[in-house]
C-alpha cells in the first residue's frame, strides 16, 4: 500500500437498492457499526468472533491519510492479539520502551516503560494508523463471514424506534434504509451519529495549536520517544520526535494559540521549522502535515438506548500520552462481549449500562491525566510557566522534581475495581491481580513443552483459572458458560491433571507471582481479560454469585 494511506477499498452497490435486502429493500441487522477506523473495525471483528453478524458502513473508500494514531500500547496490542492482528502490527511497527525528556539542551530524565521481562507484547509500538486499518480490514475479510464491510456508505439519517434503529444510508448509487437492533457509533470526532441525535460534547478546548509533520528520512536517532521543553531549535515551545515504520518520523511542534492553521500547513512555513530541528543539510521528504488543538471532551453518557458510542465519537483527549486510539480500542473490547451476551440472551439489557459505567470511568481517568499533561506542557500564565521551568531545572538532579515533570503520561489501562461487575476480595491476598485489573501476561508452556503465553488462553469467554498442583485442587461442576483452565508448576503436575482439562505449565513461576497464585486459588476471568473475582479456595456458591454479578444478572452491591 502507499505510505500516505491512499489504498482504495472496493465499493459494491448494496443489495437493498435492488430489493435484495429483507423486507423489500429495508433489511434488519443485529448490529450496524458506523465508522471503519481502527475502533469500528475492532468492534466488528470482536463481535464476529462472538458469532454476531455485523454490518460496518463507512463514508470513505480508503484507509486513513497520514499517520494519525501511531502509538499502540501494550494493553491495546494484547487486545489486538486476541483479535488476530497483533503479530502483523508488531512485525511492521517500531518497538520502543525508552523515552527521554529534555529542557532546552539538557536531558532532564529518561524512563523505561517495560523494565521487566516475561511479556509477549512490548510497552509500545509506533505504527501508522493506515497500516492498522489495513490489517484489521484483512482480518475482517478473511475468515469472518459474519462481518460485512461497506465502503462509500454514508449515514445521513437515524431514527430510534423502540426495539430498533432505522438508518438511512447514502451511496454513489442512491439511498437506502436499513434497520438495526443495535448501532455502534465509531465515526470519529466529528461523529455524524452524534450530530443526528443532537448530543453535545462536554469538556474543554485548550488554547494552543500544534503542528504534526510526517517526515520520511534516513536518520541516526535512536528508537526512543524524545520530548523537548523550550528546545533551542524551537524556542518557547515544545517538540516531540517519534520513529515510525518505513523510515517515517513523527514530529510535533507547539505553535501557540495565535497560529493560523491554514498558514502553518503550507510547506514554506513547515520546512524552515523542520530544518531548524533536523539541520539545514538534512535530507527528508514531507509526507503529511496537520495542525490540531488540544481537546478534552466527552459525551455525558456513552449509551443512548440502542445506540452506543465508542472511540472519538464518545470522547476526545489531547494526543500527548497516546490515549485516544488506545482508549477507543479498549472501549470496543469492553463493549463487544457484553453486547454479544445480550444478543444471545445470556445477559439482560442492563449489562450494557455497565459499558457506560466502566468506560466513562476510564475516559474520566484519561481526561484527568491528559489535562494535567496539557497544563504542564502549555502553562496558562507567567506564574504557571515559572513554576514549570523551575521543576524542569531541578529535575536533572532532584527526584521529587523529576516526578512532577509531565510530557504526557503514557496510556495505561484503568482498573475497574469497585465498579458493578467486580466482586470485591473476601480473602486475604498478598498482592497479585485484584478484581478489576486487566490480566497480566506470563510465559507458560503446553504440557508437551511448547512455549506459549498465558493471555492467549484467556479472553473471549468466561474462564475460571485455577492454580493447581494435583487434581484435588481442581473444582467440579462448573456453571454453564465457564471454561476451566489449570495452571500447574511443572510437567509432572500437568501429567496428573484430568483428561479434557486445558493445562498450562507456569514454566518460570511468573504467573503465580503476578496473580499471587497458590494451590487451589481461583480467578474468574471476564471475556475481555479482566479479573472479575478471585478466591483463595474455590467455592461453587461464590462462583455462581460472582458470575451472576459479572453478567449483570444481580443488582449492584450484591455480595458473593
Amino acid at each position: 500500500m502507499e505510505a500516505a494511506g491512499r489504498t482504495l477499498l472496493e465499493y459494491r452497490p448494496p443489495p437493498e437498492l435492488s430489493g435484495g435486502g429483507q423486507g423489500g429493500g429495508q433489511g434488519r441487522r443485529p448490529v450496524v457499526v458506523v465508522g471503519g477506523g481502527p475502533v469500528g473495525l475492532a468492534a466488528a471483528i470482536d463481535l464476529g468472533l462472538h458469532g454476531v453478524p455485523v454490518l460496518l458502513i463507512d463514508e470513505d473508500d480508503t484507509v486513513s491519510t497520514g499517520s494519525r494514531a501511531i502509538c499502540w500500547s501494550k494493553r491495546t496490542l494484547e487486545i489486538f492479539g486476541r483479535l488476530g492482528v497483533a503479530g502483523r502490527m508488531v512485525a511492521k511497527g517500531i518497538t520502543w520502551n525508552l523515552g527521554k525528556v529534555f529542557h532546552r539542551d539538557d536531558l532532564v530524565y529518561s524512563f523505561n516503560l517495560l523494565p521487566e521481562a516475561g511479556h509477549a507484547m512490548p510497552a509500545f509500538i509506533n505504527l501508522q494508523q493506515y497500516y492498522v486499518e489495513e490489517y484489521l480490514i484483512d482480518r475482517a475479510a478473511a475468515g469472518l463471514p459474519g462481518v460485512e464491510l461497506r465502503w462509500k456508505n454514508r449515514l445521513v439519517g437515524l431514527e430510534r424506534r423502540g426495539d430498533a434503529v432505522l438508518l438511512e444510508v447514502e451511496t454513489p448509487d442512491g439511498r437506502y434504509r436499513i434497520e438495526a437492533d443495535w448501532v455502534l457509533a465509531a465515526d470519529g470526532a466529528r461523529s455524524p451519529t452524534r450530530k443526528l441525535l443532537g448530543l453535545a460534547f462536554e469538556g474543554k478546548v485548550f488554547e494552543d495549536r500544534f503542528l504534526i509533520a510526517d517526515v520520511r528520512m534516513k536518520a541516526g536517532f535512536p528508537t526512543e520517544r524524545w520530548f523537548w521543553f523550550d528546545p533551542p531549535f524551537h524556542p518557547g515551545g515544545s517538540a516531540l520526535l517519534h520513529r515510525q515504520a518505513d523510515d517515517v518520523w513523527r514530529i510535533d511542534l507547539q505553535l501557540g494559540w495565535q497560529a493560523d492553521p491554514e498558514e502553518e500547513r503550507r510547506p514554506e512555513r513547515v520546512l524552515p521549522r523542520l530544518k531548524a530541528m533536523l539541520g539545514e543539510d538534512a535530507e527528508f521528504e514531507l509526507e503529511w502535515v496537520s495542525v490540531y488543538t488540544f481537546q478534552c471532551r466527552r459525551l455525558a453518557r456513552f449509551r443512548h438506548g440502542r445506540v452506543l458510542f465508542v472511540g472519538d465519537s464518545a470522547h476526545q483527549v489531547s494526543p500527548f500520552g497516546a490515549r485516544g486510539g488506545n482508549s477507543g480500542i479498549q472501549d470496543a473490547d469492553n463493549l463487544a462481549w457484553k453486547l454479544a451476551a445480550v444478543i444471545r440472551g445470556e445477559a439482560p439489557d442492563a449489562l450494557l449500562d455497565t459499558y457506560d459505567e466502566e468506560r466513562v470511568h476510564g475516559c474520566d481517568e484519561n481526561i484527568m491525566n491528559s489535562t494535567r499533561s496539557t497544563d504542564f506542557i502549555t502553562p496558562k500564565g507567567p506564574g504557571s510557566k515559572a513554576l514549570r521551568d523551575a521543576v524542569l531545572s531541578l529535575a536533572g538532579s532532584r527526584d521529587f522534581a523529576r516526578r512532577l515533570v509531565n510530557s504526557g503520561r503514557l496510556s495505561v489501562p484503568c482498573s475497574l475495581a469497585g465498579l458493578s461487575l467486580q466482586t470485591p476480595d473476601a480473602d486475604e491476598w498478598d498482592g497479585g491481580a485484584a478484581p478489576g485489573t486487566p490480566c497480566p501476561d506470563a510465559p507458560v508452556a503446553a504440557p508437551d513443552g511448547t512455549a506459549a503465553w498465558l493471555l492467549d488462553a484467556l479472553g473471549g469467554t468466561f474462564r475460571l483459572m485455577v492454580f493447581a498442583e494435583t487434581a484435588r485442587d481442581l473444582p467440579e461442576g462448573l456453571p454453564a458458560g465457564i471454561t476451566l483452565l489449570a495452571v500447574v508448576p511443572d510437567t509432572s503436575a500437568a501429567a496428573g491433571m484430568p483428561a479434557g482439562v486445558p493445562v498450562l505449565v507456569d514454566r518460570d513461576g511468573l504467573a503465580r507471582v503476578r496473580y499471587a497464585g497458590r494451590p487451589g486459588s481461583a480467578h474468574l476471568i471476564r471475556p475481555d481479560q479482566h479479573v472479575a473475582a478471585r478466591w483463595a479456595r474455590f467455592d461453587a456458591s461464590r462462583l455462581r454469585a460472582a458470575l451472576a454479578r459479572a453478567t449483570g444478572t444481580v443488582a449492584e452491591g450484591a455480595v458473593a
